[in-house]
């Protein structure tokens, strides 16, 4: 079995281009979320978050308020 790969927020943001806060934020706001966390409490996330921050980014771009694409991607 292939070990899943989990990245870390810095990882998060070097291949993103997204400041930690930004990153933090989406995650609060229920936009993207961990995929677990280390025993010392820090966040990681899976491959999977990566289409969805460049689905939020591109309604960032369209003029969508956060909100917006809350109701998008949640509703």
């Amino acid at each position: 079995m292939i070990p899943k790969k989990l990245y870390k927020i810095g990882e998060v943001m070097r291949y993103t281009g997204l400041t930690r806060q930004t990153i933090h934020n989406y995650t609060t706001f229920g936009l993207i979320t961990e995929a677990e966390r280390t025993e010392s409490g820090h966040r990681l996330y899976s491959e999977k978050v990566f289409p969805r921050i460049e689905r939020i980014i591109k309604l960032k771009d369209e003029g969508r308020s956060l909100r917006e694409i809350v109701s998008i991607l949640n509703g």
